[in-house]
């Protein structure tokens, strides 16, 4: 094999094999039977695949990476970590795996090579390592995208490359990712933690019903058909695979891919845990940068080098996901202000029927909770005691309006800085939203006061139904998921 470091001369590489490592066996997952007749005769493989794992400050969890990689049933060629702008040992941690490895397989014995790449200072921060870890194996047919904080069961990438030989249409395909939660301490962590499980959850599951076409190749743990990757870069006239203009790379290059006449898949199979936030400045940072990057690719006409793509098949479930936040928002808040001035007029009558709602949604986040491959007590918690969720999406609402209100103020942010400063403890931008909102409480009472008794009863009368039929909408869509077939599936 040719070694790799002769594509990278300006970058420090460190060889000192690490030695013989023997995989644990994973589980074969018993399933419907169209996907498990791709998973016969595995013993040969006729493909190579070259992994790439971009790494910046993963000192804590880089070797778990690559011993979870070396203990795959099978094992990719060759293993390249990219370490870009650094602050910690994570090269020095890496650098302990380097060299050659036998390795011994229920698929017999392999051989792969790591490498371990420290390319110092990186404008492109993310990007520029994947790129620079594309050069590296291009020549292979495949090549396998882990982050640095990615652990993937055993048999993951056999059954990315089992299924991606089986189908030459197949351009990417993604694991089911979650986030292990065992590890994780403290009551906000835990929290966050249980909240993130379920919104992977249910993002898995609708791309799993939906043919199991996946609307993002998450580059956590995802498989590339080198192939399509060199269709994709000539049909957008580009000389790498992944470009800076998007804060979303994974989603830009999955819409390419998609466009290139490839198909974007998730594996009923393949499974990985990856790195959650276990911090409220360090998850806003993140869904904000991935809202408002999604957005940029929604939003129709040229936003600088990025194009909108509104009706591209990839960007359906974005919108829906939008929409329904914009939901969620409006009927929340419109409640809450019909039922404080009710209230402060003596005005207020409950009605069982206001139950209904809430009911159905904790039915459904349990559903979305039994369908985790590996559940445990804080899922069903999380899912049936409801304010947990609440919170969580009263929080996620929070990241919406953030993310739209820096899009539409069209300020030039860094956000891949803000995500790594807020997840150093840095930033109290996620207070923000909170603030609005109490003095946009504060407001409306003060009109409230002033308008009276006549226009009080009017903003009632009006106010009312209009939250009562939005409110019995959203019900009936959360109720046809409730009731909706899931086919087996485990995410």
């Amino acid at each position: 094999m040719t070694d790799a470091r002769s594509f990278a001369p300006h970058a420090r590489d460190f060889s000192s094999p690490r030695g013989e490592l023997a995989p644990a066996l994973g589980e074969r997952h018993g399933f419907a039977d169209d996907f498990a007749a791709v998973l016969e005769n595995t013993s040969v493989h006729r493909s190579t695949i070259g992994c790439v794992i971009p790494a910046y400050n993963e000192e804590e969890s880089i070797a778990d990476v690559l011993e979870a990689l070396l203990g795959q049933t099978r094992v990719p060629d060759v293993i390249h970590v990219v370490v870009n702008n650094t602050s910690d040992a994570t090269v020095q941690i890496a650098s302990e795996y380097s060299g050659p490895h036998e390795v011994t397989t229920e698929l017999g014995e392999q051989f792969t090579e790591v490498f371990v790449h420290d390319i110092g200072k990186n404008p492109d921060k993310k990007v520029g390592a994947l790129n620079y870890g594309y050069s590296l194996v291009e020549g292979y047919d495949y090549l396998l995208g882990v982050d640095g904080d990615t652990i993937a069961d055993s048999k993951a990438v056999e059954y990315l490359e089992t299924e991606a030989v089986s189908d030459s249409r197949i351009g990417g395909i993604s694991a089911i990712y979650t986030i292990d939660d065992k590890p994780i301490k403290g009551l906000v962590a835990r929290f966050l933690t249980a909240g993130q499980r379920t919104q992977f959850a249910a993002f898995n599951l609708q791309n799993m019903l939906r043919g199991r076409n996946m609307a993002v190749l998450g580059g956590q743990f995802s498989i590339f058909s080198t192939n399509a990757l060199r269709d994709a870069m000539k049909q957008n006239h580009q000389t790498t695979p992944w470009v800076k203009d998007s804060e979303v790379e994974d989603s830009l290059l999955s819409l390419q891919i998609k466009s290139a006449g490839y198909l974007t898949k998730i594996s009923p199979f393949a499974r990985a845990d990856v790195g959650g936030m276990t911090t409220l400045s360090g998850y806003d940072a993140q869904q904000v940068k991935w809202t408002y990057g999604a957005i940029e690719l929604m939003w129709p006409g040229q936003r600088g080098d990025t194009k909108g793509q509104p009706f591209h098949p990839n960007l359906r479930l974005r919108w829906f996901e939008n929409f329904g936040m914009l939901t969620n928002l409006f009927v929340r808040v419109a409640f809450l202000a019909l039922l404080a001035g009710s209230l402060s007029i003596n005005a207020f009558v409950f009605s069982p029927l206001w139950l209904i709602p809430p009911v159905v949604a904790m039915l459904l986040n349990l559903r979305i909770a039994r369908t985790m491959k590996n559940v445990d007590r804080s899922d069903i918690l999380f899912a049936v005691l409801f304010f947990p969720a609440e919170i969580f999406m009263w929080i996620r609402i929070s990241h919406f309006v953030r993310s739209w209100t820096r899009f539409l103020s069209r300020k030039k942010v860094d956000n891949w800085a803000m995500q790594a400063k807020a997840e150093r403890g840095g930033g109290l931008g996620h207070w923000t939203p909170l603030v609005v909102l109490v003095a946009v409480a504060i407001a409306l009472a003060v009109i409230w006061v002033m308008v009276g008794p006549m226009m009080q009863s009017s903003i009632l009368w009006i106010g009312w139904p209009i939250v009562g039929v939005v409110t019995v909408l959203q019900t009936l869509l959360m109720f046809s998921k409730l009731v909706r077939r899931q086919h087996g599936f485990k995410v």
